[in-house]
């Protein structure tokens, strides 16, 4: 027998075994019990090369059910967003909403005519998207043209400028990497982002073969545009299609083939420059609305504001719009995974720290996400988490050096479940078999419908924490992270393996004793 056969017959071997064992073990009467079959799981001979981290506590009784390797450092991949949005419900609470303005040096005349520029000033509002109204743009963004209209205002005889600078620092999370930007994933940042910061491109066959796949935008507007350099081939060929977006350029490159029967394919692709997309859309709207923009427009960043001050204070607000509260933002970070809706509430708790500390001109040299990070560090060590159990510099876990240990993650949770916004915090996770990231998983599982938790996926890291209540009614926060597995098998997922822990332990009938 080959080398490779006689492994492949060994893990094939071992994933029997451990199977058998627990259907036999379905349902674990006993820690002991419990505490074998886990550790058998994490044990197996396919995970030689491999790394568990897993930590289970019992919130009841304060005893640890299991660990193993709870003290080592973890890549936790999105499990990163556990952390940012316990320290926005820290620091902001439930109930907080952010602001959108419409400011204007003066108000409109009795024409309805406004003299000079109107600035759009976003400080980091995620939900102005299509995707939360229906699928139309326009949509979200009536409650603003509506606000502009009770203004009195009609026509605008300067120009709109979009202004972000609300947030300071670059447009991608500390630790991405170049790939990240090119999928919807690494969008940018903005505190004036619109649609996720993303384009919806959708493609069909041309009208015969050897013509151009025909491309179309969503929301569509002139600002982005794409250079078509696909083909459309004959009936039955396979579809390959490339997409490529080069950094700072509003330029969607799109090559490939697709067959002329092909039913057609959509994907998202981030926006460059996110306030300049927001101020295109928005003129679009008012346009729709007979008002008129005179002039052109024009963006402003944290840097443009260091030469040309903008005092919000010396301007009128001729209207604004709020954000669904903290509590609707959590879930929408939480339960579909958000990366940017993330890195946006980090933002916005670094300059809350900025404003609270000193105004607005302190630390000039810090970005919003680096103070959001100090914040983060300040929070953890108040919820009892030892100094150096996490190396965070991001917030929405997209980076690779985001680090933390299974003690961390179980301690941040025990935390939440005492902490005064604890109900909108478990609200916010994904339910196994139900909805979010989870919706899929574990069906027809004792943990559908019980467990809630954060996945997290890069490349070579698993995770899943969060909270499951066993058979027997007692509660458990548990954190599970696999780093550097290598699966070979392709009808065996990695995330069953976290998968099958989270179910052993909502099928447990025994209890454990306090310490």
């Amino acid at each position: 027998m080959k080398p490779h056969c006689r492994l492949l017959t060994v893990l094939c071997a071992s994933l029997c075994l451990w199977a058998a064992r627990a259907q036999r073990s379905a349902a674990p009467a006993t820690l002991p019990e419990l505490q074998q079959l886990l550790e058998d799981q994490v044990s197996q001979p396919r995970f030689s090369a491999a790394l568990w981290g897993v930590k289970i506590v019992s919130l009841d009784t304060g005893r640890t059910v299991f660990e193993h390797n709870p003290q080592k450092l973890f890549s936790p991949a999105s499990n990163s967003k556990l952390y940012t949005v316990a320290l926005a419900f820290d620091r902001l609470g439930a109930d907080y909403q952010i602001k959108t303005s419409l400011y204007a040096k003066t108000k409109p005349n009795r024409a309805g005519v406004l003299d000079g520029d109107l600035v759009v000033y976003g400080r980091g509002d995620p939900t102005i998207t299509a995707r939360l109204h229906g699928g139309e743009i326009s949509k979200a963004l009536e409650p603003l043209v509506v606000a502009l209209t009770n203004a009195g205002v009609k026509r605008i005889r300067g120009g709109l400028v979009g202004d972000e600078s609300f947030f300071h620092g670059p447009p991608w999370g500390s630790g991405w990497v170049w790939e990240d930007l090119e999928f919807s994933y690494g969008a940018p940042i903005s505190a004036l982002s619109i649609n996720d910061n993303t384009l919806l491109m959708t493609l069909k066959p041309g009208p015969r073969v050897g013509a151009p796949c025909r491309v179309e935008l969503s929301p569509p507007t002139v600002y982005e545009r794409f250079d078509n350099r696909t083909t459309t081939v004959a009936k039955g060929a396979p579809r390959r299609l490339h997409f490529y977006r080069p950094a700072n350029q509003s330029v969607v490159y799109v090559s490939g083939q697709m067959p002329i029967d092909d039913t057609g394919t959509s994907q998202e692709v981030p926006a460059h420059n996110p306030a300049m997309l927001f101020i295109t859309c928005f003129k679009e709207a008012l346009a729709r609305h007979g008002i008129h923009v005179s002039s052109k427009l024009k963006t402003a960043n944290w840097l443009d504001r260091q030469e040309d001050l903008l005092n919000c204070s010396n301007l009128t607000e001729l209207g604004a719009v709020e954000s669904p509260p903290m509590r609707d933002l959590a879930r929408e970070v939480e339960k579909p995974s958000q990366n940017l809706y993330a890195d946006l509430m980090l933002a916005q708790v670094g300059e809350n720290e900025r404003a609270a500390n000193a105004g607005p001109t302190s630390a000039p040299g810090e970005t919003s996400e680096s103070l959001g990070i100090r914040d983060l560090n300040l929070f953890l060590a108040e919820a009892g988490v030892k100094k150096g159990d996490v190396l965070f510099e991001e917030g929405s876990g997209l980076s690779r050096d985001n680090l933390t240990t299974p003690n961390a993650t179980v301690a941040l949770l025990q935390h939440m479940s005492r902490h005064k916004c604890a109900a909108d915090y478990l609200d916010a996770l994904p339910i196994a078999g139900v909805d979010g990231t989870l919706k899929n998983r574990m069906k027809g599982t004792a943990a559908a419908g019980d467990v809630r938790a954060k996945t997290g996926t890069l490349r070579w890291a698993n995770s899943l924490s969060g909270y499951v209540t066993t058979a027997a009614g007692e509660h458990l926060a548990f954190s599970l992270m696999l780093n550097r597995y290598h699966n070979t098998d392709p009808d065996h997922s990695s995330r069953a393996d976290l998968d099958a822990i989270a179910i052993l332990l909502a099928s447990f009938t025994g209890r454990t004793q306090a310490q």
